[in-house]
């Protein structure tokens, strides 16, 4: 058992397969530069090896140019096919600069999905679009899932919150305020480095999110989601000056964004992020460590679970999901229509960034043209954006979210008894100490 976070050690073959993939590497270079498949390649392997730990997860994301053939092809596993065992550690997107031509980019992110656009020049010059500022002009990336451009060391800091659960404006806004409070006081806490302390205490910054984002417009429509999104925005940036004050810390360089979100959102019984559901009724696959406690509960309430592909230290567990009625699905929301929602996340909102996963179907006449003649617009209204084909049976072997008919949803759920849950509690578990890092007396290991 591991101490600190929980869970099992896979044992040393991960660690040791790490070495041996380093060497091979690094073995290849010997008195030349480093290549940028192997730069991408070292990071990909580390990212794998941490995921063989069980419980702890790897998001990395690998920024490239958007003239660099080499790191456009990184995803292709037909020109790279060694690539295939650890490549899917990483997003990886280029940085574009306005006004460029997009063809070669959107010629392979048709095919699979990658590589994702981050614009810089938007990054640096903007908090929401349209408010110019020079405040965070040092930022050199973003995280892995594109919700937040970062400085060089510097970590997000992330609260998402629920507009559609909510009844009344107000409610709205008093729920952002705890939200805030909340991620603020969490960048005042130290961590081990003292280069990210460093930035994280110059800038404080914050990434207020709000999901479900389908489930209000289909309630309120879009008129009301702009309003709600700009009073929040100013009752945000109220609470900062407050708690700026009482603190005695700076104002947050960026509070607000919209993250993918993910099991926190399915917690909500809410939509993911911006992203409209698949279908009405989806499965949702969830990984957990093979060695979780949690695995035999799932498979007594009659829950499919089947090996990972990918990683070998995980399994996946498939849950049926019902949106409810009036939220439109994906095949129903055009390539236009989500960029357009972006669009207005980016400028009534998100002053750090919106993740935004543009669905379409590459079958359709001139796809690629349009996903091209899209992006020259949007260029100038959004701080990045990535795509997915829809593609028959997914663009990769299982997916997170597969959409589903009625029958099958129901069938699912009758082969289900949740009450075979009540047992699985986290107490079950163990209560895992939390971690120290290192200190003068000791090292938490």
């Amino acid at each position: 058992p591991i101490r600190g976070f929980g869970g099992v050690a896979s044992g040393p073959a991960p660690l040791e397969q790490l070495h041996v993939r380093i060497r091979r590497i690094l073995d290849a270079h010997v008195g030349r530069p480093l290549s940028v498949t192997a730069i991408v390649d070292l990071m990909n392997a580390i990212g794998a090896c941490v995921v063989s730990g069980n419980v702890r997860r790897s998001a990395e994301i690998a920024f490239g140019a958007a003239d660099c053939d080499e790191f456009l092809d990184l995803k292709d596993y037909a020109k790279n096919p060694r690539r295939a065992e650890f490549g899917w550690a990483s997003n990886n997107s280029v940085f574009a600069t306005l006004g460029m031509r997009y063809g070669d980019v959107v010629r392979r992110l048709v095919a699979n999905g990658e590589p994702g656009l981050q614009w810089m020049q938007n990054a640096r010059a903007f908090g929401r679009m349209g408010e110019a500022t020079t405040r965070d002009c040092r930022v050199a990336g973003a995280n892995p899932c594109g919700e937040q451009s970062l400085e060089s060391h510097e970590v997000c800091c992330l609260v998402e919150t629920f507009p559609a659960r909510h009844a009344s404006l107000q409610e709205f806004l008093e729920t952002l305020e705890s939200a805030f409070l909340y991620a603020k006081t969490v960048t005042l806490l130290p961590t081990h480095w003292p280069q990210t302390n460093s930035v994280m205490a110059r800038n404080r910054r914050v990434g207020t999110s709000v999901s479900g984002v389908a489930q209000f417009i289909a309630q309120r429509g879009v008129g009301r989601l702009s309003e709600w999104l700009r009073a929040g925005y100013r009752h945000v940036q109220a609470t900062d000056t407050l708690l700026a004050e009482r603190f005695g810390v700076p104002r947050s360089v960026k509070t607000t964004c919209v993250k993918p979100s993910g099991s926190v959102s399915l917690l909500a019984g809410a939509t993911p992020g911006m992203h409209h559901p698949e279908a009405r009724f989806c499965v949702r696959r969830v990984r957990l460590p093979r060695t979780s406690d949690l695995l035999a509960a799932v498979r007594r309430a009659g829950y499919p679970v089947e090996r990972d592909l990918v990683d070998d230290s995980s399994m996946v567990v498939e849950f049926p999901i019902d949106y409810g009625e009036h939220v439109r699905s994906l095949p129903q929301v055009s390539l236009w229509e989500q960029m357009s929602l972006a669009a207005l996340l980016q400028r009534d909102w998100a002053d750090n960034q919106v993740s935004c996963t543009v669905t379409f179907d590459p079958l359709v006449e001139a796809a690629a043209a349009q996903v091209e003649h899209a992006l020259e617009y949007f260029q100038y209204a959004l701080k990045s954006v990535s795509f997915l084909p829809r593609m028959e049976g997914g663009a990769y072997k299982q997916m997170p979210y597969e959409a589903i008919d009625s029958k099958e949803y129901m069938r699912r759920v009758a082969g289900v008894d949740p009450a075979a849950l009540r047992g699985a509690s986290a107490a079950s578990l163990g209560d895992p100490e939390p971690e120290r890092f290192c200190t003068n007396d000791e090292c938490a290991l």
